[in-house]
């Protein structure tokens, strides 16, 4: 295999220290989206989170301002994600319309748990995106976050929606 492990950058700003630098980020990561998924983000808390991963409360702060943060960081991640498999799966199509049918079928089919991402269940984090996703926007901060870059990659993502419709 060539690519065993995908890195999908995200905003610097959505955390404090990067999670994907270290086992404890990792696991905070997994197990946020395994929590969230099980009782939803409003239930969701960082003691129950270190409670369910045997890590101190204070040690997530060290990698995340707040919870809401953290669903920015899962959101983002998620639709860099998207982006990566929408540029990967259509690149190579030389028909309009195929293509747009292929970015189609990306954005829309029921997503499978991706190996080249061991500590990360794409199959959870899209139930989460359904499910969570209008709680990143719908903020008073919203403008500010926008202004910060925050949904830039979600932008990213319609945009190619947009040009592979303009194009077909």
């Amino acid at each position: 295999m060539i690519l065993n492990q995908i890195i999908i950058a995200v905003n610097d700003k959505l955390y404090v220290k990067n999670p994907e630098s270290s086992d404890l980020g990792r696991k905070i990561i997994q197990h946020s989206i395994l929590l969230i998924d099980e009782i939803g983000f409003d239930a969701f808390t960082f003691k129950k989170l270190g409670e369910r991963i045997g890590s101190n409360e204070s040690s997530l702060y060290r990698y995340f301002e707040n919870k809401h943060k953290l669903l920015l960081y899962l959101s983002s991640w998620y639709w860099g994600w998207m982006e990566y498999r929408l540029v990967l799966e259509t690149n190579n199509i030389p028909d309009p319309k195929t293509k747009l049918l292929k970015g189609i079928e990306i954005l829309t089919e029921k997503v499978k748990d991706d190996s080249a991402t061991l500590h990360i269940n794409e199959a959870l984090l899209n139930n989460i995106i359904i499910l969570e996703f209008t709680k990143t926007i719908l903020t008073k901060e919203v403008d500010r976050e926008n202004r910060e870059g925050f949904f830039l990659v979600y932008k990213r993502v319609i945009n190619r929606l947009v040009n592979l419709i303009l194009e077909a």
